[in-house]
């Protein structure tokens, strides 16, 4: 069963009206995962018991005529930083494989199980999600279903490749630089970075990225995407930044309207943009300007890189977690790069932070300023082309970290953002597009999304995997 093939609200009726068993459905997806993960890599644990009895539970309470919820037996993938009952959270790290497996689920996942889906496992996610690709030394590397060569970026990469593969419907990510937008659009996903707040981070454990990381869930199209939120949206007392529901059906107003005006902003005015991706976005955008949408071209939108800023969030925030490591053997254990953020993180002052939350504001006002003239600004979603396995992602063939320095400044100002698949480049991956919205502005970025995938018609899917 290929799920790239099913819309979820779809999949979720058929459910509900008994034309095919939650087990049925349950039992594909794990197929799926038996069948192609071997090549991926997605999963870092599956639980085929007690997913099977999951299924089997929501069909008997189908069977007794209750509603089981928006998402009735979706299966799911629950990324590797994320609670899930009876699963080891093991934050891709060797230090914690063996911690004892998890006796609740996070708010994120409680939602959605609430809602009726099924939980299969854990998807693969660098260590602590600290870079936009996935490997860790536990778990190893996830490769990307569109080209094997090639990484599905990250930190949500495990979910990305999944769903991109068509094993799973759904799954959940994080997003605290990009770690839902990245991968999203490396593996043609339609992926959304909410507003923060819309998905509590709450509960007894402190997000991890302070200020800066956002939770949703991962889906193929945008259709499917907001019907997911609306499962999961809305405040809880635990997360000091949660927003109160300002509408609970998102997914009901996907009619296709295109908007009326969009900035389109090909380097934000700070970023070396890779040709042949930016040929790629440019000719979307004229496909949207052709289709009536009045297209207002600006150079830049912020002067300067807000990359070195945002870098003083994610360093402290990986400092606080695991700076008591440093000179044990456990530290050695550690990811490299992660080693560097968290000795990076004790140099890091009180001015230093203090002084990037000034640059949060600025950075918010200089882009409120755009939204006075049109309520979307399209960017490129990257600024380069995904990495190899074995290094990071390339701008006009240069290996370099700046790949994705058009995502870090949006979790800052905390503005909903989303990506759609336009085209696929010489390498086999999807190239896209990022759509960011005003503040709390969620239902537009959605609705923009969604009439832009209809204009664009983006309709290829990674198959290449299957022949490898």
């Amino acid at each position: 069963m290929d799920f790239r093939n099913y819309s979820l609200r779809a999949l979720a009726n058929d459910i509900q009206t008994k034309k095919i068993s939650a087990k049925e459905v349950t039992e594909a997806a794990l197929e799926n995962i038996d069948k192609y993960d071997g090549k991926i890599n997605a999963f870092c644990s599956v639980n085929h018991e007690d997913a099977i009895k999951q299924a089997e539970e929501l069909d008997s309470r189908i069977q007794k005529g209750e509603n089981i919820g928006k998402l009735a037996g979706i299966p799911i993938g629950v990324k590797d930083l994320e609670d899930a009952k009876g699963f080891v959270t093991s934050f891709g790290s060797a230090l914690h494989t063996e911690d004892e497996v998890a006796k609740d689920d996070s708010i994120l996942v409680k939602r959605m199980r609430d809602q009726g889906c099924v939980i299969l496992g854990k998807t693969n996610t660098p260590e602590f999600g600290h870079k936009g690709k996935t490997d860790n030394i536990p778990f190893g590397i996830t490769k990307n279903p569109w080209n094997l060569d090639y990484s599905p970026g990250g930190s949500s990469g495990g979910t990305s490749a999944a769903i991109a593969a068509g094993m799973i419907p759904l799954g959940t990510g994080s997003d605290g630089g990009g770690s839902i937008r990245i991968p999203a659009a490396l593996g043609g996903l339609a992926g959304i970075k909410t507003s923060q707040g819309r998905i509590p981070i709450g509960g007894d454990t402190p997000p991890g990225s302070g200020l800066l990381t956002v939770k949703g869930p991962m889906a193929y199209k945008t259709d499917d995407s907001a019907l997911a939120l609306d499962a999961t949206v809305g405040p809880h007392s635990t997360d000091i930044f949660s927003l109160e529901s300002e509408d609970s059906d998102w997914h009901g107003q996907l009619d296709g309207k295109l908007p009326e005006s969009a900035i389109w902003s090909p380097t934000m005015g700070f970023s070396n943009v890779d040709k042949e991706v930016l040929s790629h976005c440019e000719k979307a955008v004229n496909l949207l300007s052709d289709a009536g949408v009045k297209i207002i071209e600006k150079e830049t939108i912020w002067d300067k890189n807000p990359v070195d800023s945002w870098l003083v969030f994610w360093a402290s925030a990986c400092a606080r977690r695991q700076q008591h490591l440093i000179g044990t053997e456990q530290f050695e254990k550690i990811d490299p790069l992660l080693r560097m953020f968290i000795e990076m993180g004790t140099s890091m002052d009180g001015p230093a932070y203090a002084s990037s939350i000034d640059a949060c504001h600025k950075l918010g006002y200089q882009l409120q300023t755009f939204f006075e003239e049109s309520p979307l600004i399209i960017t490129p979603a990257t600024c380069g082309q995904a990495p190899k396995l074995d290094g990071d992602g390339f701008v006009n063939g240069e290996e370099t970290a700046a790949w994705v320095d058009f995502t870090m400044g949006i979790n800052m100002t905390r503005n909903p953002a989303g990506v759609i698949p336009i085209s696929l480049l010489e390498s086999g991956l999807p190239a896209s597009i990022q759509v960011i919205g005003g503040q709390r502005k969620d239902l537009d970025v959605l609705k923009a999304m969604h009439s832009f995938e209809q204009v664009i018609n983006f309709s290829e899917k990674a198959v290449n995997f299957e022949q490898n």
